[in-house]
C-alpha cells in the first residue's frame, strides 16, 4: 500500500473540493486532492449541470475566484469558438443561451478552465491530484483524523496522512468513515420548528438524483437508441403527486404544484441573444430545449454547428424511488447500486420516449433525429459520469442553518439574519426536488443569506471540515445551499480555514471564538464576499 503525507487532504474533486484545494495551495500549503471520476469539477463537469446561481451573480454574490472561473469560461469560448462578433463582444456572454443560468456551457469547457486554474499549483508540486480514487477507510484517534485510505480504479490503495482533512465528497462519505456525527434525510418539525419539515423524522427521505445527458438534433436522421431494459416500467410509471405519466410533457410547476405543460422544440430559429436567463422573473423551465441549452448554434458563424446542444436535467428524469445513499438500517451498498441503475435506466427511457413517442408541435410523434452526445459528457453510455446529487450527509455542526434563518415568508422581503461569523453569502430559493419519501416539490422563496463559520465546524471533530453540500444545514435549508456558487464558497473557506489553522497553530473552533477577525481579513483579502448589499429575496 502506498502512503502520502501532506498538510491538507481534500477528499472529493467537485465544485467545493476544487475551490478548497485552490485556496489552500494558493496560500502555499501542500495539498492532496482526490476524485472518484477522471474529471475534476463535480456539478460543472462530471455531473454535467449548468450552474444554478443567484440573480445578481454578474455584480456580486460570489467569491473572486468563482468570478475568475466564470470569466475563464467566457474567455475560452471567445478564444476557441467561432462566435458571431456581437456575441463575442458581450461582457455577459451566455455560451449556451440557456434560461437556467447566465453561464450555460459545456462540461469540457468547465474542466479546461478548472484545470488551468489548478495548473501552476500542480507544476510547483504543492498540489497532488489523485483521479479515480474513492475513500474506503480512515485512521482516527479520538477527535482527530490521522489518515484516509483511498482505493484506485486499479484496486491499489493509497493512504494519505494530513494535518487537516476536508470532506468534499458528493455524499459526505468521510463522515461515517471517520465517525463524525452527521445528519441525513429529513428532520422532524419538532426538532427545529421548520414550517416545511415533516411531522416525523425520516433519514431515508432524500431529494432525488439525476443522471444528466446531452442531446443535439439532426432532422432527417435516425439516432434512436435501443429500447432500454426498464422502458416498460418507466413508460407506465405515474407518481401519486404527478398529473400524468412521468414520461410526458405535463408536470407540476415546482412553485405552485399546479399541472403545467412543457414544450419541446429542437433548434428553434429564435435569436439566442434575446435570452435573458433571469430566474427571478421567469424560472425558464417550461420550454425544455432552451432551459439548459449549453451550445447555441446561432451564437456562432453560420454553418459552424448544425445543431444546438441541450442538457437534459428535467422533471422527467429525476429519480426518487429509493435512496442512492447507504443509510444504517435502511439501505445497503446493493440498494444504492440498484438505485443508480434504475436512475440511469430512467434517463435512457426519457431519451427513448423522446425519440419514439413524444408528441411534436406538428401533430406527429417522436424525434428520431435526437442524438445522444457521449462526446460532450465523456462517457461511453452518453450519461454523465456521476449522478447529480442534491442532498448528502450533513455534519452535526456548531451552527445549524434552519428555515427560519432564510425564509422570505418569515423574514420578509427586506429581512436578513446577520451572522457575526459570516464567511460568505448565497441566495437561491428553498428548492427541494421530489424525494424518496414520496414528497413533491418544495420550492419557496428565501432571502439572501450569510454563511456562518459555525456551519462549517463539526461539534466534536477538530481537524475535519466539510467543503461542499455537507455543511450544517437541514433537509429544508439544503435546498438553497446546494448550488454551485455556495458550494464553491464553502469549499474555498474550508481551504482558507485549514491553511490559517496550520499557520497559526490553532484549531478551527478556537479561531472562530478568539481569532475570527483575523481570519475574516484573510477572506476579505482573498475576495470572499461576507455581506450582501441591499437586495431583496425572490
Amino acid at each position: 500500500m502506498a502512503e502520502l503525507g501532506t498538510e491538507i487532504l481534500v477528499a472529493g474533486g467537485g465544485v467545493g473540493g476544487v475551490a478548497a484545494a485552490l485556496a489552500a495551495a494558493s496560500a502555499g500549503h501542500r495539498v492532496v486532492l482526490t476524485e472518484e471520476t477522471d474529471w475534476l469539477g463535480g456539478q460543472f463537469t462530471a455531473q454535467a449541470v449548468p450552474p444554478d446561481e443567484n440573480p445578481w451573480i454578474e455584480q456580486f454574490g460570489g467569491t473572486a475566484t468563482y468570478r475568475r472561473f466564470r470569466e475563464g469560461v467566457r474567455d475560452y469560448y471567445r478564444r476557441h469558438y467561432p462566435l458571431r462578433a456581437e456575441a463575442a463582444a458581450l461582457a455577459n456572454l451566455n455560451p449556451g443561451a440557456g434560461r437556467v443560468s447566465k453561464l450555460c456551457h459545456e462540461p469540457r469547457v468547465a474542466l479546461a478552465v478548472l484545470e488551468s486554474m489548478l495548473a501552476p499549483h500542480r507544476s510547483s508540486g504543492r498540489l497532488t491530484v489523485l483521479l479515480r480514487h474513492r475513500p474506503v477507510a480512515a485512521d482516527v484517534t479520538g477527535d482527530r483524523v490521522e489518515a484516509v485510505t483511498f482505493e484506485g480504479s486499479d484496486g491499489n490503495r493509497t493512504t494519505v496522512r494530513a494535518e487537516y482533512t476536508l470532506d468534499a465528497t458528493e455524499n459526505g462519505d468521510l463522515l461515517p468513515l471517520t465517525g463524525t456525527e452527521f445528519a441525513v434525510g429529513a428532520e422532524a418539525q419538532s426538532e427545529y420548528g421548520e414550517p416545511h419539515a415533516p411531522e416525523q423524522a425520516n433519514p431515508a427521505n432524500l431529494q432525488g438524483i439525476t443522471y444528466c445527458f446531452a442531446l443535439s438534433h439532426h432532422a432527417g436522421e435516425d439516432h434512436t437508441i435501443d429500447r432500454p431494459e426498464l422502458y416498460g416500467v418507466w413508460s407506465e410509471y405515474q407518481p401519486e403527486f404527478w398529473p400524468g405519466p412521468l414520461l410526458g410533457f405535463l408536470a407540476p410547476d415546482p412553485r405552485s404544484l399546479e399541472p403545467v405543460p412543457r414544450t419541446f422544440d429542437p433548434n428553434p430559429e429564435t435569436d439566442p441573444l434575446a435570452v435573458s436567463a433571469d430566474q427571478s422573473a421567469d424560472a425558464g423551465d417550461k420550454e425544455l430545449w432552451g432551459f439548459r441549452r449549453i451550445l447555441a448554434r446561432k451564437l456562432h458563424q453560420p454553418g459552424a454547428f448544425d445543431s444546438d446542444i441541450t442538457l437534459v436535467n428535467w422533471p422527467l428524469n429525476d429519480y426518487w424511488l429509493r435512496p442512492a445513499l447507504e443509510i444504517d438500517g435502511v439501505t445497503t451498498a446493493e440498494d444504492v447500486a440498484r438505485a443508480h441503475y434504475e436512475a440511469k435506466q430512467l434517463s435512457l427511457s426519457v431519451l427513448y420516449w423522446l425519440q419514439t413517442e413524444a408528441p411534436r408541435l406538428d401533430g406527429g410523434t417522436g424525434f428520431p433525429g435526437l442524438k445522444l452526445r457521449p462526446d460532450i459528457v465523456g462517457t461511453e453510455d452518453g450519461l454523465a459520469k456521476s449522478a447529480y446529487v442534491r442532498e448528502a450527509r450533513r455534519i452535526q455542526a456548531v451552527t445549524t442553518i434552519i428555515e427560519q434563518d432564510v425564509s422570505l415568508d418569515i423574514l420578509g422581503p427586506t429581512g436578513r439574519k446577520r451572522r457575526e461569523d459570516s464567511v460568505g453569502v448565497g441566495s437561491y430559493r428553498i428548492d427541494l426536488h421530489p424525494s424518496t419519501a414520496g414528497d413533491s416539490y418544495i420550492d419557496v422563496p428565501s432571502v439572501p443569506f450569510e454563511l456562518p463559520l459555525g456551519a462549517l465546524l463539526p461539534k466534536r471533530m477538530r481537524n475535519l471540515l466539510p467543503a461542499g453540500k455537507n455543511i450544517g444545514t437541514t433537509h429544508i435549508t439544503n435546498g438553497c445551499h446546494r448550488l454551485h456558487p455556495v458550494e464553491w464558497n464553502v469549499g474555498e473557506v474550508a481551504g482558507h480555514l485549514a491553511g490559517f489553522a496550520l499557520r497559526e497553530g490553532l484549531p478551527p473552533h478556537q479561531i472562530r471564538e478568539d481569532r475570527f477577525d483575523e481570519f475574516a481579513r484573510v477572506l476579505d483579502r482573498a475576495g470572499v464576499e461576507r455581506r450582501w448589499p441591499e437586495v431583496r429575496g425572490y
